[in-house]
């Protein structure tokens, strides 16, 4: 993962083939501390884990976490996320990988049932928002 600043504004790319081919960054950062972090899915290295729809929630958010920790921040900072997913089915899956991972957090959180993504087997894509607040003000 790379760090890079255009102005105030810095932003996370990962190599991953699908920011070069659309044009977009993995996590942005804003000057008034808010990190908004694309949708990531269960793919790792450009490759998908098309585990239950728990791992792959679990992969995700892990995905979501490194572009967090290239910019000094943690999922104790979340304070926001959305899921969405394929199949209501999945619900309780999500919702639990969710909770283990944000229980004392409590961010704002949304679950959306979509049609489908770039690849069947994926069932499962987050976004998430986190804040630095006023712990001092940015990291270079």
């Amino acid at each position: 993962m790379t760090v890079s600043s255009t102005g105030p504004v810095r932003k996370v790319t990962t190599g991953a083939p699908w920011e070069e081919q659309f044009g977009y960054s993995r996590a942005v950062e804003l000057p008034n501390g808010l990190v908004l972090v694309s949708g990531c899915t269960s793919v790792v290295d450009g490759v998908i884990d098309a585990g239950t729809p728990y791992q792959q929630t679990i992969t995700a958010f892990g995905v979501a976490f490194g572009a967090l920790e290239q910019l000094g921040l943690g999922p104790a900072d979340v304070v926001r996320t959305r899921m969405y997913i394929t199949h209501a089915r999945d619900v309780d899956d999500v919702g639990r990988a969710h909770k283990e991972l944000f229980n004392d957090v409590r961010p704002a959180a949304s679950m959306i049932i979509v049609s489908g993504f770039v690849d069947p087997s994926l069932v499962v894509e987050i976004e998430i928002e986190a804040y630095r607040g006023d712990r001092g003000g940015r990291e270079s």
